[in-house]
């Protein structure tokens, strides 16, 4: 008998390879295997998810750290972590496309701002939603290593930390988001920004937990996720000029 997943030889009375550590199946699969393969990977709160969804919050330094030294059972890794975020981040955006476009009040206080201008932009950035997140990594991670880089982190270890910390942040995000949908969908645009906010100061928690806090180095880190998310900002709003999704007299105050 051979492991189905690495198809290495297996002894008849191995219930897991020995190679690759995968179950040995030797059942048809029926509603009562599809059952207790959800509960043993999902229903479980000893699985890697809660586990990792725990200590992101409460020991997010013995997740990072792990990894880059190699632990790689206990915890889920940090690409699997930011799949499920993704995951949940669009079924967040079928909900409010579909049920609570409608009722979010785009008039911000703002100055010659449209709200309309506004509405088109947000039904833009929905469609390239897992994108536009994702170029947040590579700000987090840059930042991050330049300001609170004490360990000798390499660069791209520093990215483990990026991408630990951005799907952590998205995870616990979008309940948020989606309990102000239901009771204050009016309030769902203006509380954007501060749960964007919200991003750079969970950063900061995870960076401080790894390498300590200094006022410093969090004001230095602030300034430079600024400076990250309005260049990203100016790139997004260029690629959307450039692919004729927004014209220039969208720009305009209207009178």
């Amino acid at each position: 008998m051979n492991c189905k997943n690495c198809q290495i030889q297996l002894q008849t009375d191995e219930n897991f390879c020995h190679s690759c550590g995968a179950k040995v199946m030797r059942n048809r699969l029926t509603f009562k295997n599809l059952w207790n393969d959800f509960k043993e990977r999902v229903l479980n709160l000893d699985n890697n998810f809660f586990r990792t969804f725990k200590d992101l919050f409460l020991r997010p330094h013995l997740v990072v750290d792990g990894y880059i030294s190699g632990v790689r059972k206990k915890y889920m890794d940090p690409i699997s972590y930011m799949g499920i975020a993704l995951t949940l981040s669009g079924l967040l955006l079928f909900l409010l496309r579909k049920y609570f476009l409608d009722k979010i009040n785009f008039d911000l206080p703002f100055d010659n701002f449209d709200p309309e201008l506004a509405r088109k932009m947000m039904l833009v950035s929905m469609d390239f939603n897992s994108f536009l997140f994702l170029l947040y990594i590579p700000v987090v991670t840059l930042v991050g290593w330049v300001v609170y880089n004490w360990k000798s982190y390499l660069l791209s270890e520093y990215l483990v930390q990026g991408t630990y910390s951005l799907g952590h942040y998205s995870i616990f995000t979008t309940p948020v988001t989606l309990i102000i949908l239901l009771l204050a969908p009016d309030y769902y645009f203006d509380l954007s920004f501060p749960i964007i906010a919200l991003m750079a100061l969970y950063a900061i928690y995870v960076a401080s937990k790894i390498h300590g806090f200094y006022w410093l180095r969090t004001l230095l880190f602030f300034f430079g996720f600024g400076l990250g998310f309005f260049a990203l900002g100016i790139l997004l709003n260029i690629i959307f000029l450039l692919s004729g999704v927004i014209t220039l007299e969208d720009y305009m105050p209207k009178g």
